[in-house]
């Protein structure tokens, strides 16, 4: 069957008199082009593209025969495969397609190339938001306004005014209809929250999550309010000096440190009762691996699949916390020390030392003692006491560094802690 007569069709020879232009310039260098000329060029292969993807949407929205010739689930699925796509995008695009049909003034603003499929994409959706209630022609107005606005706004700046045009269109309702919206909008972000952990075998594990928003910003906040000052402390030489790689690590990592931190603060009596026993951690360890400056020690789980291992080190750094419980065993498992009321400091004895102290004692920190550990400068595992004389506030760089065999520290006059790297 000849092809020829099917080049005929409007929307078909069309589309091949764009193909062939192109093609006459394919090996044509933009290198060339004045400023202004790329200016245009941009600008107008930009329009040029929108008013390709309307034409095939448009096509996608009619395309049902295709799906009934193919078997298809649908227009989407068929062209998934035909076209060698990603199918979510493809199915995405259907939706758009089925959406400009409704949206007359959107679909003719694409097709003048005014309009980019990304915009569209926003401005069906937020007219879609809009409850039925309201009325075709608030929609409609709505729809207008968007068309407009997509003149002047990029699709983010584009999606805030969405979800905001009631304040333009209907102010007397639209504090009342934002507010219903809120509502929903959290109750099913509570519905569809979710919090996954995958311990990827390397001694890390990843953590996948959906959360609602105002719980992810309250995180974000806790969380920042530790990194600043680390921030902040990279501004003097002095800091830089003291804690290079601090200096160096990306905002990120920080925040994940500060996260760490946060859960190792948390005060155990505001904990959920387990079992009739306050929420504990349990750290396991050996008389032997406790005195070794290389060996293991075990956390309990809680999902009750036993002990994960962790060196010794984390073990000492994590019994200078009142919310590890540390269980030290014999030779044969049998416990010999359940922990010591005497080894955690009471309010007082913490509100003293961050009195005394400000700040973190690590040389050069300026981490606030309210987000510091309070170290036992007397090794808890070699029974030392709990006094003001023989503790130390340091933040949870610091605290990990004294605890790491690799470094060597001494105490400066002023009080504060310096660290050396061994040979």
């Amino acid at each position: 069957m000849s092809l020829a007569p099917l080049v005929q069709q409007p929307l078909l020879a069309a589309v091949e008199t764009c193909r062939e232009a192109l093609a006459e310039v394919a090996d044509a260098q933009p290198l060339y082009l004045s400023t202004p000329e790329k200016e245009q060029l941009l600008l107008q292969a930009t329009a040029l593209v929108a008013q390709v993807e309307e034409l095939r949407l448009r096509t996608l929205a009619d395309a049902g025969d295709i799906t009934v010739v193919h078997g298809a689930r649908d227009a989407a699925a068929w062209l998934a495969h035909a076209a060698h796509i990603d199918p979510a995008p493809a199915r995405a695009d259907l939706h758009l397609a089925h959406g400009l049909e409704t949206r007359p003034r959107v679909a003719q603003a694409m097709r003048a190339g005014q309009v980019t499929s990304t915009q569209a994409r926003v401005i069906t959706q937020a007219i879609d938001a809009l409850p039925d209630r309201l009325g075709p022609g608030l929609a409609a107005d709505a729809e207008a306004r968007l068309v407009e606005y997509a003149a002047e706004f990029a699709p983010i700046e584009l999606r805030r005014l969405g979800r905001r045009i009631l304040d333009v269109l209907a102010p007397e309702i639209a504090e009342a209809e934002e507010a219903k919206r809120l509502e929903a909008e959290e109750a099913a972000a509570r519905e569809k929250a979710s919090l996954k952990f995958r311990d990827l075998g390397d001694g890390s594990s990843r953590i996948t999550g959906i959360l609602p928003t105002t719980c992810v910003e309250r995180l974000k906040t806790y969380l920042d309010a530790h990194t600043n000052p680390a921030r902040r402390e990279h501004g003097t030489r002095e800091a830089v000096e003291a804690n290079p790689d601090l200096a160096r690590t990306p905002f990120h990592r920080r925040r994940a440190w500060a996260f760490i931190d946060l859960l190792e603060l948390i005060d155990p009596d505001a904990l959920p009762v387990h079992g009739g026993d306050a929420t504990t951690v349990v750290v396991t360890v050996s008389i032997e691996q406790l005195r070794a400056d290389l060996a293991t020690a075990g956390i309990l789980t809680g999902s009750g699949e036993g002990e994960e291992s962790i060196s010794a080190t984390e073990a000492r750094r994590l019994a200078c916390q009142a919310r590890i419980l540390p269980v030290v065993l014999d030779g044969h498992a049998r416990v010999l020390d359940l922990g010591r009321s005497a080894r955690l400091f009471q309010p007082a004895q913490r509100a003293a030392i961050r009195l005394r102290d400000h700040t973190c004692r690590g040389e050069g920190c300026t981490i606030p003692a309210r987000w510091c550990h309070l170290h036992h400068e007397d090794p808890w595992s070699n029974g030392g006491s709990t006094d003001l004389d023989h503790a130390v506030t340091l933040c949870a760089h610091h605290h990990q560094r004294i605890h790491d065999h690799h470094y060597t520290h001494q105490r400066l006059p002023n009080g504060d802690i310096r660290f050396h790297r061994r040979n």
